[in-house]
């Protein structure tokens, strides 16, 4: 029997699951942010932690994995490679593989292997793999070079909002009282002054107050909800034209909390669907099911040479359901 460990980190957490090659899941194991790109020394311990704890109640050694692979947020170039390589060599395991984390959502969002992925979580990004093989990546750099939205950009986008609103350069909107609220002040122009005499991060779950109040039909929300849309939407676009995959029949996963979790009302989905259709009218939009560390285990049964089918995809989804609250854990 040939035993294999597959991880995904993101931004918040990190998780690892153990499984045989029938997909029978032996051990899962958690830590925390296991991005690097926002703290390398945390990102190690969350990865070391949830890799251990794994191990541990899978009841196998280190020696036993046959095959072990990383989708890892922040590994998108090379400079995020020579930075991980180390990292994960001091785990101590024989055979390894890192990607960044959009291919092991793709993988465990289609029963294909190509398609296109869009992450939406704290961060966005998108990535894409053609029939032949060939791969894209547009975008997870971060506003600056491109991006929009996010958490932390939607965060920013409701305060902007607010700001906007309350001195007439934006109508008004539900956002500013329950922003004010959340954030603890009585008042916009409070929260305005408090926020210009310090520096003070916006906390990501500010995004949350964009769902709700776009839910009820608040036109500020609306709109910032179809612009990420819209965005995510280009950067699909964009990767499906990079691989000539226009006439293709292929899956585009939505992966991400915002997409699988906060997007209830598929306002952002809509907006998607619209940009990939002018593209590729074959395209068929999936929201992600499976937990992405499945898609990690089954690139780790693949390039150990194994077929995964239907049956052992369903044992891997099956197992994590009935022996894992992923989100208590």
């Amino acid at each position: 029997m040939k035993y294999f460990l597959g991880v995904d980190a993101g931004g918040s957490k990190t998780y690892a699951m153990i499984a045989d090659e029938q997909g029978k899941l032996l051990g899962v194991g958690k830590g925390g942010n296991g991005n690097h790109q926002l703290d390398r020394e945390q990102a190690e311990n969350s990865l070391q932690q949830a890799v251990s704890e794994a191990i541990k109640a899978s009841g196998l050694t280190r020696d036993q994995l046959d095959y072990s692979w990383f989708g890892l947020a922040g590994a998108d170039r090379e400079a995020d490679f020579r930075i991980l390589r180390p990292i994960i060599g001091r785990l101590g395991l024989p055979r390894t593989e890192i990607s960044c984390d959009t291919w092991n959502a793709l993988r465990s969002g289609t029963e294909k292997n190509y398609g296109i992925v869009l992450i939406c979580g704290s961060g966005v990004n998108c990535s894409g793999k053609n029939p032949a093989g060939a791969t894209y990546q547009c975008g997870g750099f971060g506003y600056r070079f491109g991006d929009f939205g996010g958490g932390y950009d939607l965060s920013m986008e409701v305060f902007r909002s607010v700001l906007r609103a309350d001195d007439g350069r934006e109508q008004k909107t539900v956002l500013s009282e329950r922003l004010t609220q959340l954030l603890g002040y009585s008042n916009v122009p409070q929260l305005r002054e408090d926020y210009l005499d310090h520096f003070r991060d916006l906390p990501p779950q500010i995004a949350e107050l964009l769902f709700q109040a776009a839910e009820e039909g608040d036109p500020v929300a609306t709109g910032l909800l179809v612009k990420q849309g819209d965005e995510l939407g280009l950067a699909a676009a964009s990767a499906i034209r990079r691989l000539a995959m226009e006439v293709e029949s292929f899956d585009i996963v939505l992966a991400g909390s915002l997409l699988t979790k906060g997007d209830r009302a598929g306002i952002i989905r809509r907006a998607i669907e619209r940009r990939v259709k002018q593209v590729a009218p074959d395209g068929t939009l999936r929201i992600l099911t499976r937990e992405p560390v499945v898609g990690s285990v089954v690139l780790a049964m693949e390039s150990s040479g194994l077929h995964v089918n239907q049956e052992v995809l369903d044992h891997l989804s099956q197992g994590k359901e009935e022996q894992l609250s992923w989100g208590k854990h």
